[in-house]
């Protein structure tokens, strides 16, 4: 019998760890390929994670509630191969080591051993994984290792808390009991972040009001973390120290600090050199400014932007487009649509099959880069940039979107963006993107200069459709009518998209539109 090492799988750009909400499989049950073995919680998707083999679940390796890091040994299933198989790899992208590499780490939740014989050990609070082990982690050498405090245990029986919910309930005192009487507004009322620091908001507010002192809510709230990188340079402050530290603004001092980065845990604080803690909630600082924290999503967004800014130089390109046969063709054919489909049309599965055409007319637009390395694109993969109701972004996937028909683009279309905004999508659901588009019409603005979808190198950004006198030539001469215009803004990476490529291809999308067929039936 072999002994398979079960790994958590990447679950989209910038997710780098994950908590347990649940078994679904017990040590002893039998598995088969692809079975749910537990399920996961992210702050962008809630899903499970199947086992890519058949056998037996002898050992699971984190408990509900923990923090898991991306790339970790979660579970051991025990299968038919022979032994001398020992540990099989983990397909894709969740492979950390190869095969014949079974050690884990020095130190960690458990030891492994040969797989003749697993032992277990007792388990320690504080996991550590060496630099080299996170090695196999695609997209993980964006991010920058560094270590994180411990942050006390906080549990409860039965409702669900987000690491980063019960770490903010932690450092400002909110017992299990008080927590559990907050109403959620989350999936099956789930408590939210929001949620939390609105209750904590009303909270000192009302004592404010009272004209009883208070302390501010904390500002930096650093997420649980059960696995990180050892500190070798400096200690790390305690949370609770964190939180009561002084107002100060002291002049740099030089310290053996771990950057902050994309990741889910706060830089240290130094010893010497206490730092201000600012409000999360809205706070005023002057009677007429406030601080406002950023949610975890925000910083991994900001984060993400200020890369691709440094990463791609950025180009645009603008081209404004007459889509009068296009409205007046979806005007004619959406009530219809709607009765037989049961979907809405909108005007985005459209111009996501201009693109998805466009790009097959210019595949190297369809790219990314590696280094000085150009990988062009078999699959075709639409982005659709989608705004969510806490004014956050995110950005699901249309898998071959130049396969799908127009009903297909549509069904698509709405079905990620329903999912989106209701918090549903799941971890394939935002990867193997190759091209962005953003529909900045929607929010009334006629052009835009997006940011490019890193490791994209291009995305266009649709303007809103408006009526415009415009010159159109006839068989009786040029004449001046009211047409439905609209600009096209393509953002593009000027190290592998020169402007004749990066302009054809803009033009290209647009005569698709253009030379829309009035009479096309679906």
């Amino acid at each position: 019998m072999a002994r398979y090492q079960l790994l958590l799988p990447k679950m989209g750009e910038s997710v780098a760890e994950a908590t347990v909400i649940k078994w679904v499989k017990n040590p002893g049950d039998k598995v088969n390929a692809d079975d749910a073995v537990m399920e996961i919680a992210t702050d962008k998707v809630d899903s499970d994670v199947p086992s890519p083999v058949a056998g037996k679940l002898v050992e699971q390796l984190y408990k509900e509630n923990d923090v898991v890091q991306v790339g970790a040994v979660i579970a051991i299933i025990e299968t038919d191969e022979p032994e001398t198989a020992s540990v099989i790899a983990q397909p894709e992208e969740a492979a950390l080591r190869p095969a014949e590499e079974p050690k884990i780490a020095d130190s960690t939740y458990h030891e492994t051993v040969p797989f003749k014989e697993v032992e277990k050990t007792p388990e320690p609070e504080l996991n550590e994984i060496q630099p080299e082990d996170l090695s196999g982690i695609p997209g993980i050498d964006q991010l920058e290792q560094k270590s994180s405090p411990i942050v006390p245990a906080f549990k409860s029986e039965g409702r669900f808390y987000s690491p980063l919910v019960r770490n903010i309930a932690t450092q400002e005192g909110i017992s299990i009991d008080e927590l559990d009487s907050i109403p959620g507004t989350g999936s099956e009322g789930r408590l939210t972040k929001d949620d939390l620091l609105n209750y904590l908001q009303a909270k000192t507010s009302s004592v404010a009001q009272n004209g009883q002192s208070f302390e501010p809510v904390n500002a930096q709230y650093t997420e649980p973390v059960k696995v990180a990188e050892p500190v070798k340079k400096a200690d790390p402050v305690p949370v609770a120290e964190q939180a009561k530290a002084p107002v100060q603004n002291p002049d740099p001092i030089p310290q053996p600090v771990v950057p902050a980065t994309a990741g889910p845990a706060k830089a240290e604080v130094p010893k010497t050199a206490p730092v201000e803690q600012q409000p999360a909630v809205a706070a005023s600082v002057s009677g007429a400014d406030e601080i406002i924290e950023m949610d975890r999503m925000r910083r991994l967004i900001a984060d993400h932007m200020v890369m691709s800014k440094q990463t791609s130089p950025h180009v645009t390109s603008f081209v404004e487009a007459d889509v009068t046969n296009l409205v007046l063709w979806r005007e004619k054919i959406k009530n219809s649509f709607e009765k037989r489909e049961g979907e809405k049309i909108t005007f985005t599965p459209i111009f996501i099959e201009a693109v998805a055409k466009a790009l097959k007319d210019f595949p190297m637009i369809n790219v990314s880069v590696n280094g000085t390395q150009i990988i062009k694109k078999a699959a075709i993969n639409i982005s659709m940039a989608t705004a969510l109701p806490n004014g956050n972004l995110i950005v699901p996937v249309i898998k071959k979107a130049d396969e799908l028909n127009l009903v297909g683009l549509t069904k698509a279309v709405n079905d990620l963006a329903n999912r989106a905004r209701n918090g549903k999508l799941l971890p394939d659901d935002v990867k193997e993107g190759t091209f962005t588009i953003t529909n900045v019409g929607s929010f009334g603005n006629v052009m835009g200069t997006p940011i490019i979808n890193q490791p994209q190198v291009a995305i266009l950004a649709v303007g809103a459709i408006k009526k415009k006198p415009a010159v159109i030539e006839t068989k009786e001469g040029d004449m001046i009518a009211i047409r439905h215009m609209m600009f096209l803004s393509l953002s593009y990476d000027h190290r592998v998209v020169d402007g004749a490529l990066g302009g054809s291809f803009v033009r290209r999308v647009a005569d698709y539109l253009e030379k829309w067929d009035s009479s096309r039936e679906i």
